[in-house]
């Protein structure tokens, strides 16, 4: 499995090098790719539908808890033939889709990596190792919706997704922090075993809200939804892939696979289906108030996901049934819709449905690949979306007594509005007489539409065989999300009953509405006018107060003067250190049990004083320099008197080679200095007396604190023994603390560059103008 996860990764470096040749005439390689591991995945159906579960284990990081662990069961293995079966259908297509774009091998590089961080969130066994695939997935869709970076659109696009799901990225590594703390281990098979722990833990409302943090913002629930609709500037292989079966699946998938450890619960059940109930109203009835068809799908897509959160937070046998089920078959006709999308805007160069009519003359297939996926949307009978629709609605007939009716009229009411997006999508563009400016129109190359035509009849034959799809894809998959056998039995007919009749009453009404509901760019602006009512604004504002905030705290603090850094950074440890004084109460010194002053540490302190005096008070810059290398001398010789030649050596070089630098660096300077007013001096005087005051009683404290030997008899008795060296010192910097003191030496190693390039560099006049 891990090889299957770095294959993604593997091949975006290769294209790096070999771009050229890729874009030439070997681009049908790439889609070796998603076939390959898509075949891979495919031949352990049969092994997985049994119950048998593949574990991978690779030391990685084990000091932090973090391996290579892959985990294969039925969820993930649905997850996984999604990504790289939608994966082949769209690597197909779009090479045909981008062919002669200038940043093709720059698309598949990126489309690769996104696939390997899905494929490696979905097997993860580490939450650790999760949420490291849950990041990449943020950061290769980000390049994917900018794909086209030269339209404005599309960066501000991808900056609001990333910006939302990498919100929500930081709260879900917290609640995997807590959790892992919680329960002692970062594997998610391990988490089984330590449920009632975790439920009954203190920590545990927090840690469900910061998992919802996350799920919710990966999967656009509201209100963090308005990145998805904004996150159709990418290519339409991109809307089709994210949007379908990959990255907005990754917040579902969270939800299905920590519902076994989280779920069942009062606390996990309500929010979710709150927050799924709403979204999934919310946005189907958005959807019929657009005219643009990615549009439509982009909230169709929200609505999906809403459904499915419900479900999930249903938690009953049914729901999770449903659940299963429907992330295929949303999958299926919403790649399909997708990819007839793009095939539309390729030919006519607009998505807007009001424009759009009578392409079935001249675009056949794909007029018979949009037919099939919107009547499996719409879940009419023999079609998988039927077996959908019938088991959400068998969820919610069979939920809580008081709740059966509240709860099936939801259900109702969102999926006529997504019978008639779906048509909307569809069906409109293709019905209809044809526009004069279209008869023109040929059809594209196989490669285009085909994939969605496969894509819509798979929809077709797997409603007609639900039984052995069931079998082999989704019971595993929801014995997974259940914690138990679920005995899933899907059919094509359960009788005349209440789940039928819903059921048909769906389909007529969502027929009815499309017919009557005219898309018109009136309904558009009329729902512009609650824009100021909407998350997008809401959160606009706040980002503008963000800005504002850092524009006022840069120039405060980082203005770009050093004295400036100086006199903040010394305010900021007096202020620390006084603090943590006043906590500690009255410091009990005794003086008369400090040792005599000798007369050459009167004559040294003499020394210091003097110079530190001649340095605050000359005007003269070379003066300063020598009287601070004087000072640095004079704390080498107390060193030598404490008995730590290794720290007076130290301060000794640091001294010298801090003396040569000021000289090189200063030598074309003005010779005078610029001492600033007499207030200036005045605080800065204040500072100065301040912070050595402040660290003269923290000295006299830590001198009459007791002594504990514990740290340095350990490095004493373990210096010789296991480092082989006899300064106790040495070894704590090279052996103990020796990536500290690597990472020491790499930062003066590039002061130290970056000073000599200034010394060497030489400007033009008009350069120096």
């Amino acid at each position: 499995m891990l090889l299957t996860v770095l294959a993604g990764l593997l091949t975006s470096i290769f294209i790096i090098p070999f771009g050229k040749i890729i874009k030439s005439k070997w681009s049908i390689l790439l889609m070796l790719l998603p076939l390959g591991l898509f075949i891979y995945y495919l031949r352990l159906v049969p092994n997985v539908s049994l119950g048998e579960i593949f574990l991978q284990s690779t030391s990685w990081i084990p000091s932090l808890g973090v391996n290579l662990d892959f985990k294969l069961d039925g969820l993930s293995l649905l997850f996984a033939l999604l990504i790289t079966g939608v994966g082949t259908a769209v690597y197909f297509y779009a090479r045909t889709y981008l062919k002669g774009h200038p940043y093709f091998d720059r698309f598949f590089g990126y489309l690769s990596l996104f696939m390997s961080a899905m494929l490696g969130m979905v097997l993860s066994d580490n939450m650790l190792l999760l949420f490291i695939f849950w990041e990449l997935t943020s950061i290769s869709s980000f390049f994917l919706i900018g794909f086209n970076n030269s339209e404005l659109s599309s960066r501000k696009s991808a900056i609001t997704a990333l910006s939302i799901t990498g919100m929500g990225g930081f709260f879900l590594l917290a609640g995997i922090i807590l959790l892992g703390n919680v329960a002692g281990t970062y594997s998610i098979s391990e988490l089984l075993h330590a449920r009632e722990t975790i439920i009954h833990h203190a920590q545990y409302p927090l840690i469900l809200g910061l998992f919802f943090v996350g799920a919710f913002t990966k999967s656009a629930q509201f209100p963090f939804h308005f990145w998805l609709p904004g996150a159709m500037k990418a290519p339409t292989p991109v809307s089709a892939y994210l949007h379908s079966a990959t990255m907005v699946k990754a917040g579902i998938y969270l939800l299905a696979r920590f519902d076994p450890i989280l779920g069942n619960t009062p606390a996990w059940s309500y929010p979710l289906m709150i927050v799924g109930g709403f979204t999934m109203l919310f946005a189907a009835g958005h959807s019929l108030l657009r005219v643009d068809l990615k549009s439509i799908l982009a909230y169709s897509t929200i609505s999906a996901l809403g459904i499915l959160t419900f479900l999930i937070g249903l938690g009953t046998r049914d729901a999770v049934i449903a659940a299963s089920v429907f992330i295929l078959v949303h999958a299926l006709y919403k790649a399909a819709l997708f990819l007839v999308t793009g095939i539309i805007d390729h030919e006519t160069h607009t998505r807007d449905i009001t424009k759009l009519s009578g392409l079935r003359k001249v675009l056949l297939p794909v007029a018979i690949a949009g037919f099939l996926a919107a009547l499996s949307s719409a879940g009419i009978p023999l079609s998988f979306g039927f077996i959908g629709k019938d088991l959400i609605y068998e969820a919610t007939l069979h939920a809580q007594p008081s709740w059966v009716i509240l709860l099936t009229t939801l259900a109702v009411l969102t999926n006529i509005g997504l019978v008639a997006a779906g048509f909307m999508a569809g069906i409109k563009p293709f019905t209809g007489d044809l526009p004069s400016s279209y008869q023109k129109i040929h059809l594209p190359y196989t490669s285009m539409w085909l994939p969605p035509l496969i894509l819509a009849v798979l929809g077709v034959l797997f409603g007609l065989m639900p039984h052995y799809i069931g079998e082999l894809f989704s019971l595993r998959a929801a014995n997974a999300m259940f914690g138990a056998d679920t005995k899933l039995d899907l059919k094509i007919w359960h009788g005349f009953n209440t789940v039928l009749l819903l059921s048909l009453l769906t389909f007529g009404a969502g027929t009815v509405l499309y017919l009557f509901n005219k898309p018109s760019l009136s309904k558009s602006k009329w729902v512009h006018r609650f824009k100021t009512l909407s998350p997008e604004f809401l959160m606009q504002r706040i980002t503008a107060a963000i800005f504002k905030f850092s524009e006022w705290y840069t120039s405060t603090f980082h203005n770009g003067y050093l004295r400036s850094y100086h006199l903040k950074i010394i305010l900021f440890a007096e202020a620390l250190l006084a603090y943590k004084l006043w906590l500690s109460g009255p410091i009990d010194i005794n003086f008369y049990n400090l040792a005599m002053l000798s007369v050459y540490e009167v004559a040294i302190v003499a020394i210091l004083i003097g110079a530190l005096a001649m340095m605050i008070t000359t005007r003269s810059r070379l003066t300063a320099v020598v009287c601070m290398s004087i000072i640095g001398y004079c704390i080498c010789v107390m060193f030598v008197f404490y008995s730590a030649p290794d720290l007076a050596m130290t301060q000794f070089t640091i001294d010298t080679l801090t003396t040569v630098l000021f000289v090189l660096v200063l030598y074309k300077l003005p010779p005078f200095l610029n001492l600033g007013t007499r207030k200036e001096r005045y605080r800065d005087m204040a500072v100065a007396l301040g912070f050595g005051l402040i660290l003269c009683m923290v000295a006299l404290q830590v001198h009459h604190e007791p002594i504990e030997t514990a740290t340095s008899d350990f490095y004493g008795s373990k210096a010789y023994l296991d480092a082989k060296g006899k300064n106790v010192v040495n070894v704590i910097l090279v052996d103990f603390r020796g990536i500290d003191t690597l990472f020491e030496t790499v930062v003066l190693s590039i002061a130290a560059i970056g000073v000599y390039n200034l010394l060497r560099l030489r400007l033009k006049a008009s350069e120096k103008e």
